[in-house]
């Protein structure tokens, strides 16, 4: 990015030379893009992150008087704008999970009415890590003829994608999620997807979206998503595809997968400290994210005790951070007042096995000062 922060500043807009060069940038960071989800590069609507592909997608297809079938657990930028549809006439179906937190597609096709015009599941959970039967949601807009949105802002460079295997019509990735920079994201529209833009004015992104396009940030999104596919290709972790194929392959031989190092991380946790569980454990999830109950224990004070180790975890999603209610997620799992206690580790492709034995290391001693202060543990 730096060459694009620091000397090329030109609008890819513009016909001279420097407007060229900023094309030529823009056009390869979306085929970067574009080849990460199987898709074409035309196909790929730059915006500003996955807030925007989530209300573009949504407000850019569904009509007064139609029908939306969502989840409880997506994330707010997708339940918030369903509100805002709602306001609008629209009338929107929000689908239960279990208990795991996984959205089941029989009930995704029960939810369906006449005047359905999009169904809209994401593809992993940004707070359990769940992973949701997209293909079989696919199947079920295909079937319906409806169209299908599904936010995979969580799980783009984790695990592999593929457009045309999950028959989505729209799909939302950011590039922050995979170690791009903050402030981009894409949203795939299918071919032949007419979109009302959100943002109006220039034609640019083809008349989908309108403002000078952030060079610096495509280019890395752009090269954040040829690095994952390269960490994907050579198997770097369990979820990893096989060389040239969108399909599973085992784990090579570069070391611990992010799915070996949670795993080993929710293994010595729930092994040193009683009163844990993991909240999703029996779902397939993305590698990184595990989302753990300490009963006895409030989040928040959790969370600072173990920022003053240097051990950054959240209590939800960081979106959220600061929010007085508990998470919709896992209210909507089941776990009531559970759900304050509960902990969001996630792991990154630089984490280390000593990292996280640092982390097990701390974590039973601020679990046991905080129960010390804790009336409720104190009962029991």
């Amino acid at each position: 990015m730096q060459p694009y922060l620091l000397e090329s500043f030109g609008n890819a807009s513009s016909i001279h030379q420097q407007g060229q060069q900023a094309r030529a940038a823009v056009d390869l960071g979306r085929e970067q893009v574009a080849e990460l989800l199987g898709a074409r590069a035309s196909e790929i609507v730059f915006t500003s992150g996955g807030t925007e592909g989530d209300n573009l997608a949504l407000s850019g297809l569904v009509t007064p008087g139609g029908h939306v079938v969502t989840s409880a657990i997506e994330h707010h930028a997708v339940l918030n704008s369903c509100k805002r549809l709602e306001e609008m006439g629209v009338a929107v179906s929000y689908v239960a999970c279990d208990a795991n937190g996984v959205v089941r597609p029989e009930a995704v096709r029960a939810a369906l009415r006449p005047q359905t015009e999009l169904i809209s599941v994401m593809m992993a959970n940004n707070e359990t890590g769940a992973l949701q039967p997209v293909e079989e949601i696919g199947e079920i807009a295909r079937q319906a003829d409806v169209y299908f949105h599904t936010d995979a802002v969580q799980a783009a460079g984790k695990v592999a994608i593929d457009v045309e295997r999950i028959g989505c019509d729209l799909l939302t990735i950011a590039a922050h999620k995979m170690h791009g920079p903050q402030g981009v994201g894409a949203l795939f529209v299918r071919r032949g997807t007419l979109l009302r833009p959100l943002l109006v004015g220039g034609r640019h992104e083809r008349g989908r979206r309108a403002g000078t396009e952030n060079l610096a940030g495509i280019v890395g999104m752009g090269k954040a998503a040829e690095l994952a596919m390269v960490w994907l290709g050579m198997g770097a972790d369990d979820n990893a595809r096989q060389p040239g194929t969108r399909q599973p392959m085992p784990l090579g031989p570069q070391g611990l997968g992010m799915s070996r190092l949670r795993d080993r991380l929710e293994q010595g946790i729930l092994g040193a400290v009683e009163g844990t569980r993991v909240n999703g454990a029996a779902a397939s999830r993305v590698p990184n994210t595990s989302n753990i109950v300490f009963d006895g224990i409030e989040g928040e004070g959790f969370v600072i005790a173990m920022d003053l180790k240097g051990i950054s975890v959240s209590t939800g999603a960081a979106c959220s951070s600061g929010a007085i209610e508990p998470s919709h997620v896992l209210t909507a799992m089941g776990l009531g007042e559970a759900a304050r206690s509960a902990i969001r580790f996630s792991l990154g492709k630089q984490n280390t096995a000593e990292e996280v034995e640092f982390v097990l290391g701390v974590v039973p001693e601020v679990v046991e000062k905080l129960r010390e202060l804790s009336p409720v543990w104190a009962e029991k």
